[in-house]
């Protein structure tokens, strides 16, 4: 939530005083770009350009692959970092500038004649939504619409429009920019926060101006260009109002010349710089995240009710009577036995395609301690917004190095299935590559969509080998590693023996594959609600930062894939099913499944707007590997936690 952001500042805030009342002598330190700036009156300040996006299309494009004005020092690119570059972020600099606290109106540039093609691009990226992301201060820029009566907040400003009713297509090309700045009078050595919840002690700040808002009203404002190309960028021309008569406003045609102008306006704020983002990660629908954790709760104790009665009830109630037998009326009951003591000499068989399993399990606890851990930080507020890319790169980081426990995880469960190491290394090989495998061609075929398409969301070839790079470099030899150490750990025995013979399974009216496929259907419950928050937040460019919500959610699921696992692996025992080993991953894991088909039909229903078979292909592409990841997760918290099951149930039973 937004409330939890400075609730992590303080604390970091407070150990940092302790630690310098601890340490006098220690100085402070300064990340570039991360901490407050403090701008004096006059000074001047370029607002930056990402890349122009569309709702419609999720194609994005380079700013300057449009004819706009461009600086007169030339294009200059942003570093980016790994995140931004794979989320198709493209931060140039701009001829925008402003001077702290001056109010003034600007003209920047007239274009040469539009030739055909350029009229028809710029028709094009205005009829399909296109957003221009314009950035000052580290804050992307900020308009307000009316809709129904309601005020809608949006980040970017459209590069054009097409009036109902009308044939023609107007571009954005005057900017009323209203900057809110908070007047900040230096008070000695201070204590600061940066936007990413870091804490430095300054003494040497200055009394200025920090920008806390950056808004804008996008304007189409038809001019003279004989008359104002006479000017040069930065020289002043009059403020003019956003005309709403369609003869006033700019319309886009071959051989037009446009010329762009912008005024700022400054205006004092009582916000505060740590609090400047509150106004972005602003969400409503508070009570719709309490509905779905309060849902997810009820499916939690639903289900925690009946393992209660298998435990108590049904388990340890056979559990006593057959532990307070003699050994003769034990013998008599071994040969009485029915439900699940039936199994006891096949329940540990081992189960088809082994290695498979021991991958997959692998990999989703890798995915799972990822996840986890990402959440984690992002809800104490080390992942702020405010740093662009950060939580992709974190994540990718993560799974990297977190390869040696899912190297232990597989070699450890093949080593009980097959009571011996040798194997281990090819079943470490491919904990390493069979996730990040089918996520690489995947991505490859999407890139080859993107590259033809000239998009800037296509992933370069200079960073597919750094991927490949940090992948055989670092994930590779962690997972080996990950795998010797679960050569060397304890083994697993089984508390009973395997008979040589396989008992045949009694037919069944249904197949259990349709019991386990609909188990899916109960985790599914417990995320549907948040999922549609996160799908909003990567397709629509709504930021999401209620990662509290979604780490109580993620511990909510992790309990009911355990369960539900649980309960299906007793149930198939129960009817004399000892191939339990595959259902007690899918049981939890088809919950990919209705993600899946979820994904479909916000795709259907709710991304209306999403146009082409190339923009499809490419929701759907990003949503396979979505399912695959959270199949591979939740499949292996469920096949551990029936394992450990099944392996205390039957050590409890002494049959020769």
């Amino acid at each position: 939530m937004v409330d939890e952001m400075p609730s992590s500042k303080w604390i970091s805030a407070s150990l940092l005083v302790l630690l310098l009342s601890l340490h006098p002598g220690v100085h402070a330190f300064y990340l570039p770009g991360t901490f407050m700036h403090t701008y004096s009156p006059g000074e001047a300040i370029s607002a930056k350009v990402n890349s122009l996006t569309s709702i419609e299309t999720e194609l994005p494009f380079s700013y300057y692959s449009l004819p706009y004005c461009k600086p007169p020092e030339g294009v200059k690119k942003s570093a980016e970092n790994l995140g931004e570059i794979l989320m198709g972020d493209q931060i140039d600099n701009s001829p925008y500038r402003f001077r702290v606290n001056v109010n003034e109106s600007v003209y920047l540039c007239t274009t040469d004649p539009l030739t055909k093609e350029q009229a028809e691009l710029l028709k094009k990226r205005a009829r399909n939504l296109y957003q221009v992301n314009m950035v000052l201060d580290n804050l992307p820029v900020m308009r307000f619409t009316e809709q129904n009566g309601m005020i809608i907040q949006w980040t970017g400003f459209p590069v054009g429009y097409n009036p109902t009713g009308s044939n023609e297509d107007y571009i954005i090309n005057h900017l009323k920019f209203r900057v809110l700045v908070h007047q900040y009078q230096a008070q000695g050595d201070v204590v600061v926060t940066s936007e990413d919840g870091v804490a430095m002690v300054e003494s040497d700040r200055k009394s200025g101006f920090q920008i806390v808002g950056f808004e804008v009203v996008p304007c189409s404002v038809k001019r003279d260009p004989e008359a104002m190309s006479k000017l040069k960028m930065y020289e002043k021309v009059d403020s003019v109002n956003c005309p709403l008569e369609l003869e006033k406003s700019q319309a886009i045609h071959e051989n037009e010349r446009i010329t762009f102008t912008y005024e700022v306006e400054y205006v004092k704020s009582n916000i505060k710089w740590p609090s400047r983002w509150d106004a972005y990660l602003k969400m409503d629908g508070a009570k719709v995240h309490w509905f779905s954790i309060m849902n997810s709760m009820m499916v939690v104790f639903f289900l925690a009710g009946i393992v209660f009665v298998i435990f108590l009830r049904t388990v340890r109630r056979d559990l006593t009577r057959y532990e307070e037998m003699d050994k003769e009326a034990q013998a008599q009951m071994n040969e009485e036995l029915s439900g699940w003591k039936l199994v006891v000499g096949d329940v540990f068989r081992e189960p088809c395609c082994p290695k498979l399993l021991c991958v997959m399990v692998a990999d989703g606890i890798q995915i799972t301690g990822m996840a986890v851990v990402t959440i984690v930080f992002a809800a104490l507020g080390f992942l702020s917004p405010a740093s662009r890319g950060m939580l992709l790169t974190g994540m990718i980081i993560l799974y990297l190095f977190l390869g040696i426990i899912a190297g232990y995880v597989g070699v450890r469960v093949w080593r009980t299935i097959k009571g011996t190491s040798e194997g281990w290394k090819s079943v470490a090989w491919l904990t390493a590559c069979f996730f990040p495998g089918i996520v690489f061609v995947i991505l490859t075929v999407l890139n080859s969509i993107l590259w033809g398409k000239k998009s800037t969301g296509a992933i370069p070839i200079s960073l597919f080998f750094t991927l490949l790079a940090l992948w055989f470099c670092i994930s590779v030899p962690l997972t080996l590693i990950g795998g010797l150490f679960g050569t060397r750990a304890a083994s697993i025995d089984y508390p009973v023996r395997t008979n040589q013979i396989p008992r045949e399974i009694p037919e069944r009216k249904f197949p259990s594959w349709l019991l386990v496929l609909g188990a899916g259907t109960l985790p599914f419950g417990t995320l549907f609600i948040e999922l549609f928050f996160i799908l909003s937040s990567i397709w629509l460019g709504r930021f999401y930062y209620v990662f509290g919500f979604l780490f109580i959610v993620l511990f909510l699921l992790v309990i009911v894939c355990g369960e539900v696992s649980l309960v299906l692996t007793y149930m198939h025992l129960c009817v004399e099913d000892w191939k339990w080993w595959w259902k007690a991953f899918f049981a939890s894991g088809s919950v990919a499944f209705y993600v899946f088909l979820y994904s479909i039909n916000y795709l259907v229903f709710d991304l209306r707007s999403l146009s082409g078979p190339v923009s499809a292909t490419l929701y759907l592409g990003y949503s396979l590997i979505m399912a695959l990841a959270i199949m591979l997760s939740t499949g292996a918290i469920g096949f551990l936690l029936s394992f450990y099951f099944v392996h205390y149930l039957f050590s409890s039973v002494k049959i020769d």
